[in-house]
């Protein structure tokens, strides 16, 4: 297992909840140059990948009229083009047979004021996911995404917020709470395993029925 992000603190902190089999690089997402020698650093220690969770995310909450080219290019930098190009580049090492399972996020369903590009960045990720799926199905790899709603992830930390705010945030969910982390996790492994062979192109919501239930 290869486990990759910005900084070197939250990568070792990965390695360390995944045990000694895991090999942690940090790596830029936006950086093209740092995506080729992370993917030299896999071919050098395991030859080849079967899965690939591209996980890259930034956020930029502002109202639209107030986004400058700055924060354009930094979001987009990492939720699109940091995607990408670490499927494109990763390519060459997915076995035949493998799976890509890109990380959405639910804001690509549903309208939500200041957020705006954050949305539009992770709605192109959804649709190279679709169009993945078609290209890449020859060589028997599925392509699916995952739209994460309200996680308690250091990103979006619950603890973080006070109680009023909490609460307008899990009044919207029809399941009452923050998802955590892990159920996002099980979600994905779903995806990258024999169970889901038949699932390709799909975007799967885990939101606690944010999206399509409206709490009573």
């Amino acid at each position: 297992m290869v486990v990759t992000g910005r900084t070197r603190r939250r990568v070792d902190q990965a390695v360390a909840a995944l045990g000694p089999r895991a090999l942690g690089v940090a790596a830029n997402a936006a950086d093209l140059n740092e995506i080729d020698a992370l993917m030299d650093t896999i071919r050098t220690r395991h030859d080849r990948l079967d899965v690939v969770f591209a996980n890259a995310g930034v956020g930029t909450f502002v109202p639209f009229a107030d986004i400058t080219e700055t924060d354009f290019d930094h979001t987009v930098d990492v939720n699109f083009k940091g995607v990408f190009f670490t499927i494109q580049k990763a390519l060459p090492l997915l076995a035949a047979g493998g799976c890509i399972v890109i990380n959405a996020s639910w804001t690509l369903h549903r309208g939500n004021g200041t957020l705006t590009l954050y949305s539009a960045a992770k709605a192109a990720a959804h649709n190279l996911a679709r169009t993945l799926a078609a290209e890449l199905a020859p060589r028997g790899v599925r392509v699916n995404s995952i739209s994460p709603g309200y996680i308690d992830t250091p990103m979006y930390p619950a603890a973080a917020l006070s109680d009023t705010e909490a609460a307008a945030v899990t009044s919207r969910v029809a399941t009452g709470r923050f998802g955590r982390a892990e159920e996002v996790a099980a979600a994905v492994a779903f995806l990258a395993s024999p169970e889901s062979s038949y699932i390709n192109g799909q975007d799967l919501v885990i939101d606690g029925g944010l999206v399509n239930a409206i709490p009573a």
